[in-house]
């Protein structure tokens, strides 16, 4: 393999590659912060920025100073700038495989397929053409189909990696539109990969054993990573993390993976993404894993590469005029035909037309597989032509920096005006569910588990769960260890230290849950003060694009299932955040012992109740259980509290129309003045498509007022083990009149506080949910 040979100082070599390698690297960092520090304010994300800095360090401009090109351009430096490339290439293909939703995209595949090969198919039909316009002003006479592979990947590729980190800086990573394009980046660029490696492979037949032999390698290095890492979690059961010894043995196997490919004559990148892809996600070696490659990638691994990318950019190769309208031409041709491909797919899909823009522009991006097939020599015995390896070079370089920034502005401009789902009332019982969970001690996590259990019961009813672990940051905090007194595994980071052993506690019971349910649950930790950590919660439900947020009560239940008062700070925090959520909320008194067990693996079937008064929050309630009601394990029953004087209206009246869709109510909700109506029309639509098919109960109690109401609860308190309420709403509402004398905790409602209070002495868990309030969440934390 080219990128390993020879790595040694030339006689011809002024200076130590090594040193002039090194010191590239630096200055691409250091002016590429500069850079991004200027092009920020302007929208213009990190790549673009690394890129430019390359750019710059390169023969296009500072590289022209004789002393410089001396010291960075030499004979030997080119090997261990290859080298350099290929470590980054195998370590942020390996990141990028280990971060990918594999749910969403086994879900997504048939759209993102579409999405990836619209504008690709119709690059490589304009392919042709151009491939022989080139061969005739190049005068390419040998290896004219290696050729030809190139000019098709250079049009029809998409880099993934750029794409991934214009996304991510730019905050649209959790959004439809962010996923979208970046796994139909990764599917078209895997694609080109697969595809070009097959003909590559059947072209010859000493490639094609050596890709079969690159085939077997990588899904045994597969199956030995998933029971290194079942040892490994075992092994380490007691530490938060695995050590390094063990990290490095999972590095040294993707290494020598990637080592074999290049040796063999193939690019590594599919076989590293593979491998990171099918790696175990749920214990401590992919924990480590994300831990330890997340920062590095993102921060130093890929603005190097992508800095080296745009450092071997020379301008001065395209100012004949031949060459220039060359450059112009490919670049035209290659961003038209995967624009117009691209909405053409989207048309087809019946994607929004801005969105479709800004995904074409996205996939227009390139830099990574073109560039290995550029850099690469057809065969041992040939290279291609300067001029034509400077002139695709530049074209691939170019095109990024043209598209780069437009499709930037456009993306900011489309995070401005965004809009997600923010209740559950309106989103679509079959659509992906955004649940952030918040945990201050280890008892909490039992609880929620069982909540994100329960809702992600049913596999057509996606759900991606979010666990946060909230700290209180120490006043004070001293660290006297140096980086060579840690012990083996520790990490150099006062904030992993914060939590002390819960975070071991937490982890083990988030390991434990994803191993049995296979949800996996995202986990990350805040740690400020617990007078401003609402607004950290907040801002993190924003940046997800959560519909919900889950938050533990300030009370936990004793053994002698009494409830005590743990931690007064929650309470505070809790009614901050329903104040300020951009989302709705749900506050959850867990009654674990006696009340609300996690549904997978339970042998008995859960009774939950839901409590329905009337008002938005107890609708939002209500839209809850429609996902609770789809797992196996749960059986939901509706009871509606009614005025006595209302005109009873019975079951029997109501259309039974089960093919009524949700977004008949909402058209109904903007139709109806008055909040009962709209009431009548959430409930009856409900029973239509649920009740009536037997997927859950209805019970209709009338009362008169709050007293009759206590004693309604009273009579069912042992029933159930689950009551879901909404927090309020109502306005007067005679059914709770009275109620509210003895008030103890108003976040929870004069329904919740009632049943989570000792009055009832009930054994059931209780969820209190608040349905989004838009004016309050934007009138900032200016009133705390």
């Amino acid at each position: 393999m080219e990128a390993t040979e020879q790595l040694m100082c030339q006689p011809s070599d002024s200076f130590n590659p090594l040193i002039t390698t090194s010191f590239q690297v630096s200055c691409i960092l250091v002016i590429s912060h500069i850079f991004h520090l200027v092009l920020k304010p302007l929208g213009q994300p990190g790549p673009f920025a690394q890129l430019l800095a390359g750019v710059v360090l390169g023969p296009s401009l500072l590289s022209r100073i004789q002393r410089v090109k001396d010291f960075f351009i030499q004979a030997s430096a080119a090997k261990y700038y290859q080298f350099f490339s290929f470590v980054c290439r195998m370590l942020f293909m390996f990141s990028i495989g280990l971060e990918t939703d594999v749910p969403y995209l086994r879900r997504n595949i048939r759209v993102v397929s579409i999405v990836a090969g619209g504008g690709s198919i119709l690059a490589c039909l304009f392919g042709g053409p151009f491939f022989w316009l080139l061969i005739k002003v190049f005068n390419v006479t040998k290896e004219r189909f290696a050729f030809y592979l190139l000019t098709l990947t250079v049009l029809a590729n998409s880099a993934s990696p750029i794409v991934i980190r214009m996304i991510a800086e730019t905050k649209f990573d959790t959004a439809d539109l962010g996923r979208m394009a970046i796994y139909s980046s990764l599917v078209n660029e895997m694609s080109c990969v697969t595809i070009v490696s097959t003909l590559k492979a059947f072209s010859s037949s000493g490639r094609f054993g050596g890709a079969i032999l690159i085939t077997l390698v990588t899904v045994a290095v597969i199956f030995v990573n998933k029971y290194l890492s079942y040892f490994f979690n075992k092994r380490n059961r007691n530490n938060r993390f695995v050590s390094n010894k063990e990290i490095f043995v999972i590095m040294f196997l993707l290494t020598c993976l990637a080592l074999y490919a290049e040796w063999v004559g193939y690019t590594a990148i599919f076989c590293c993404f593979l491998v990171g892809l099918m790696f175990p996600r749920e214990g401590k070696t992919a924990r480590t894993l994300l831990h330890k490659l997340t920062y590095s990638v993102n921060t130093f691994i890929l603005p190097v590469y992508f800095g080296y990318t745009g450092f071997q950019l020379d301008i001065s190769n395209i100012f004949n005029k031949l060459t220039l309208a060359l450059t112009v031409l490919m670049i035209l041709v290659s961003a038209g035909t995967r624009i117009v491909g691209t909405l053409a797919a989207c048309h087809y899909l019946m994607i929004p037309w801005n969105e479709s823009v800004i995904l074409s522009l996205l996939l227009c991006l390139k830099g990574n597989y073109d560039l290995i097939l550029i850099n690469t020599n057809p065969n041992p015995n040939m290279v291609w032509a300067a001029d034509l390896h400077d002139f695709l070079l530049t074209v691939v370089v170019l095109n990024t920096l043209i598209i780069g920034p437009v499709a930037a502005i456009l993306l900011n401009r489309e995070e401005s005006s965004a809009q997600y789902p923010t209740i559950l009332e309106i989103l679509n019982p079959e659509s992906e569910l955004r649940i952030l969970a918040c945990v201050y001690v280890p008892r909490h996590v039992s609880g929620h588990v069982s909540l994100i259990s329960a809702l992600g019961g049913c596999p057509t009813a996606p759900i991606k769960p979010y666990m946060v672990h909230l700290v209180e940051l120490p006043k004070k905090r001293k660290s006297k260890l140096m980086y060579h007194q840690l012990e083996d595994g520790d990490q150099y980071s006062d904030e992993e230290e914060y939590g002390g052993n819960d975070v071991l506690e937490i982890n083990d019971a988030l390991d434990a849950f994803i191993s049995e349910t296979k949800i996996l649950v995202h986990q990350s930790k805040i740690v400020a003060s617990f007078l401003t950590i609402n607004e950290d919660v907040c801002n993190g439900a924003e940046d997800l694009r959560v519909c919900i947020i889950f938050l533990p009560f300030h009370k936990h239940q004793r053994i002698d299932g009494k409830m005590e008062n743990s931690m007064e700070e929650i309470r505070a925090i809790n009614q901050k955040v329903l104040r300020h959520a951009p989302c709705s909320v749900g506050i959850f008194v867990d009654r674990g012992q006696t009340g609300f067990q996690q549904p997978h693996g339970s042998q008995c079937v859960q009774n939950i109740a839901i409590l329905f008064f009337g008002g938005p929050d107890d609708r939002e309630a209500l839209a809850c259980s429609k996902r609770i009601l789809m797992h196996s394990k749960v059986n939901l029953t509706v009871i509606r509290f009614l005025h006595k004087t209302t005109a009873s209206r019975s079951s029997n009246s109501w259309i039974n129309d089960a093919s009524q869709k949700d977004e008949e109510v909402i058209m109904a909700i903007s139709n109806i003045g008055t909040e009962n109506e709209i009431d009548n029309a959430f409930v009856e639509t409900f029973y239509n498509r649920y009740v009536a098919q037997g997927r859950a109960g209805f019970v209709e109690k009338y009362v008169s007022s709050g007293q009759e109401t206590v004693a309604v609860l009273r009579e069912i308190a042992d029933s159930y083990s689950l009551f879901i309420v909404g927090k309020g709403g109502r306005g007067t509402c005679p059914l709770t009149s009275g109620m509210s004398d003895w008030e103890e905790c108003p976040e929870l409602g004069l329904v919740g506080d009632l049943l989570a209070s000792s009055e009832l002495d009930i054994s059931g868990s209780i969820l209190v949910i608040q349905r989004h309030r838009h004016s309050e969440a934007e009138g900032g934390f200016l009133d705390d």
